[in-house]
């Protein structure tokens, strides 16, 4: 499944075989440096009606980058080409009293950037984010959750660093 994608120099993924909970993030950028950011559906249990990026738990027998990939097919319909730096790296507890441990990646896409297949039932809208749209994404947060708008920041700002290598058509 992993088949065809790039990897930078660097990227170390973790053991996703060591019985925790692992979660696969992806921060899409375009290349134009602008990244990828999802409505939840407001009947999700976590997180209802906020935005998102791409990403999920990584599934029993899935290496991490395995799980990157899949959740990128299923939440946009685009295929995963590069992963191109790691941003983030955090664990996390929504309150069920399981810790996920998240890696965030700034990653490259292939597909129709202005038309991503949103899963039924789970993502509303979606929105491609510039440093004049980030703030947008806090909707009605308590102000030190603001996870999202300070990942995708991160994103763009790590995109604008690695300036043309974020082209869909370099490799």
């Amino acid at each position: 499944m992993s088949t065809g994608i790039t990897v930078a120099p660097g990227i170390e993924f973790p053991d996703t075989a060591d019985g925790r909970t692992h979660v696969a993030a992806a921060v899409i950028a375009d290349d134009r440096g602008r990244v990828f950011a999802q409505r939840r559906s407001p009947t999700r249990k976590v997180f209802p009606h906020c935005w998102d990026i791409v990403g999920g738990h990584v599934e029993q027998g899935e290496t991490m980058l395995e799980g990157l990939a899949r959740e990128v097919g299923e939440e946009t319909g685009w295929r995963l080409t590069g992963v191109l730096a790691e941003l983030f790296r955090l664990d996390w507890d929504p309150g069920d009293g399981l810790t996920r441990h998240e890696v965030d990646y700034l990653v490259r896409v292939e597909g129709d950037l202005d038309a991503p297949r949103l899963e039924p039932g789970k993502h509303t809208e979606f929105l491609w984010v510039d440093d004049s749209l980030v703030h947008r994404l806090r909707d009605d947060r308590d102000p030190g959750d603001y996870f999202i708008t300070d990942i995708v920041q991160r994103g763009i700002d790590a995109a604008r660093a690695l300036g043309t290598r974020t082209t869909r058509d370099q490799g």
